[in-house]
């Protein structure tokens, strides 16, 4: 073990990192940036408490790493603002662990076996219990984020076998103990940094549960900041195991892999704010190329208007995308080029809203785009042979209402469709254009943004005629962060719908969800 860290800190970290940042005017450029750690490396042992003092000098020398780039920006980047924020870079990874909002309960509760992301406790009164029965809970909730997040379940009692298959529930006034404050107050004590979690208060069948969801660690795993007699050791990384333990994390592999995952989080925090610093408020498409592009695309909006007569649906709010190439040629793609990309731009394992000409969907090549029109889904795209693409769909708005989930789902499977579709056609590195419009929004609704959470039911309305949405990302960026980009558009939208913050976080992680279907 010893040697293990010996040799990771012999090496130490380099001098500068050079991190390559895309196309600058035609030619790669790198920015060097230089690492200057403020924490002496020790001189590692065996022992746990020298475990956990070299993971805390690789997590805080990378932390320099993050604040150095504060001399190389301004905070009105918005990915320097998503990176810094409250807790947003944490709620736009997500990881895989599919904490949605409209969250099967049901799945949860009735599992029946313990597992690296799922724990059940018997019905309790937080107030009642000792102090060890609260640190329980809390190395159980460092553990969980320590490794893949997860839930506990407090409700669900042991049989005489030791399963986790009596389904007592809990009490209405024994739930109301679990109040996020103080739980939050308690378990936070010996948690450094704090842990991110939620306490849920479902119904299923009629009875009640407490359940905890608890949030994989975003940069820096915790460390159990305090001891409390045999259940909790200072200085000490808790871990989840295969077999539903929390234990600490004492083999090799299992520190090295806890290193892997914050080293990880911390790259793509990084290179998501340096994409973002690079490419706000800059300008990198031709006019010319422009003025050709915006032309096909009036062209398309003409061929559009002749066949909604044929729509199932030929009125309500209009739901408009254009993606640019930074350069404009009329035949840049062969017709069996443009087919290829939209085929390997298709989802295989769910039915996709954007792009696909499935069966029920007319599609053809004409001289310079191919095709693709639902007179039963009211949908229209042209992806053109310079490269351009161009979508039209009349969203349903009955008494002037949209559907949240609907056009959330929408966006999200366009930015899926279209990182995978210019990434075919080789614009990984180079920056595309894209513009989402909403017209006919004025005195519009957005519905039942989220799950059933009491403001069920509400309504969102505009007050503006249309609504632009407008990003410049490369094809490999928005294949990296496709959760993330579609969480901000649809935060942009949300604005103009004037929605109360932090609504679109319930649906946040159901994004996630499924475009990593």
């Amino acid at each position: 073990m010893s040697r293990l860290f010996s040799n990771s800190l012999k090496t130490g970290f380099p001098d500068e990192i050079v991190i390559p940042v895309g196309k600058w005017s035609g030619a790669r450029q790198a920015s060097p940036l230089p690492v200057r750690s403020r924490h002496p490396a020790p001189h590692p042992n065996a022992d746990p408490w020298t475990i956990s003092k070299v993971l805390t000098f690789l997590f805080l020398s990378l932390k320099d790493v993050i604040k150095t780039s504060n001399f190389h920006c301004t905070t009105d980047s918005f990915a320097f603002r998503d990176a810094f924020g409250a807790n947003r870079v944490d709620s736009i990874k997500g990881e895989n662990l599919a904490m949605l909002q409209g969250r099967d309960w049901r799945n949860i509760v009735y599992r029946g076996i313990e597992s690296e992301e799922l724990d059940y406790k018997a019905s309790v009164n937080w107030f009642k219990l000792s102090r060890i029965g609260k640190a329980k809970f809390a190395r159980h909730c460092m553990a969980l984020a320590n490794t893949k997040g997860g839930y506990i379940v407090v409700g669900v009692a042991q049989d005489r076998s030791g399963r986790p298959c009596v389904y007592t529930g809990v009490g209405h006034q024994q739930s109301k103990t679990f109040d996020p404050s103080d739980v939050g107050n308690v378990i936070n004590r010996y948690s450094d940094p704090p842990l991110d979690f939620e306490i849920e208060r479902p119904i299923v069948d009629g009875k009640r549960y407490v359940i905890f969801v608890i949030k994989r660690f975003a940069l820096t795993p915790h460390v159990c900041s305090m001891s409390c007699e045999t259940e909790l050791q200072q200085g000490v990384f808790y871990i989840r195991t295969p077999d539903a333990s929390s234990r600490p994390a004492y083999k090799a592999s299992e520190v090295h892999a806890i290193i892997q995952r914050a080293l990880r989080n911390q790259r793509e925090l990084l290179g998501r704010m340096l994409r973002g610093i690079l490419y706000e408020s800059k300008d990198f498409f031709d006019p010319e190329s422009k003025n050709e592009f915006i032309e096909q695309v009036r062209n398309s909006k003409l061929v559009f208007d002749k066949l909604k007569r044929n729509f199932r649906q030929s009125s309500g709010v209009v739901l408009e995308i254009s993606v640019f190439p930074p350069d404009y040629s009329i035949e840049k793609f062969s017709t069996s080029q443009i087919k290829n990309a939209l085929k390997n731009a298709e989802p295989s394992s769910i039915e996709s809203s954007f792009g696909s000409a499935s069966a029920d969907r007319d599609a053809y090549m004409t001289n310079v785009a191919f095709r693709v029109i639902s007179n039963a889904e009211s949908y229209f795209m042209q992806a053109f042979k310079s490269g351009l693409l161009h979508f039209i769909h009349l969203l349903p708005s009955p008494r002037s209402k949209i559907d949240f989930q609907e056009l959330a789902k929408l966006i999200s499977d366009a930015f899926r469709f279209l990182g995978r579709y210019y990434y075919e056609l080789g614009y990984a590195e180079e920056l595309i254009d894209i513009k989402i419009k909403l017209k006919g929004v004025e005195g519009v609704s957005l519905h039942d943004p989220g799950e059933d959470d009491g403001e069920s039911g509400k309504q969102f309305t505009c007050r503006i005629p249309e609504i632009d949405v407008k990003l410049q990302r490369s094809a490999a960026d928005l294949i990296s962060g496709m959760a993330g980009h579609s969480i901000r558009a649809l935060d942009e939208i949300c604005e103009r719908f004037n929605l109360p913050d932090g609504r679109l976080e319930k649906l946040r992680a159901s994004i996630e969800s499924r475009l990593q279907s």
